[in-house]
């Protein structure tokens, strides 16, 4: 479990050293048996980043960024198709890949991303994501 966590960091840094693909740096997550295949991410402040998540469960999840207060509100509310009108926030249905693209506050932060259907987030379905 650590090694793939090394590699999806080693990815992210790789994706900041200078790639050639215009627009915004990729990060690629996958949702598998509940969990996401990352637990934290880190991007320098400022920074804009495409999420690219990849639903391979025959069950819908969401991957949702925000601070603690954003978690909190999306957890007890009855939304629950997120569309994309909101950066960082996207349903993921069975089976398929969804996108959202985040831009993080220009300093220092700390926050969260997980999925809020019922019972994932206690399950443990999510992660932290810090920018220094």
């Amino acid at each position: 479990m650590k090694t793939g966590i090394l590699a999806v960091g080693l990815a992210s840094v790789a994706v900041f050293a200078g790639g050639s693909t215009p627009g915004p740096p990729t990060v690629d997550v996958t949702i598998h048996h509940s969990h996401f295949s990352v637990s934290h991410l880190s991007f320098p402040p400022g920074t804009t980043v495409r999420f690219v998540i990849r639903n391979t469960d025959p069950i819908d999840h969401e991957f949702i960024v925000g601070d603690w207060t954003m978690q909190y509100y999306i957890e007890h509310t009855t939304e629950v198709v997120h569309d994309g009108s909101f950066p960082g926030q996207i349903s993921v249905p069975a089976l398929t890949t969804r996108e959202t693209t985040y831009t993080f506050p220009r300093h220092r932060y700390s926050l969260l991303f997980g999925c809020h259907l019922p019972g994932h987030w206690a399950y443990g379905m999510r992660g932290t994501i810090t920018g220094t």
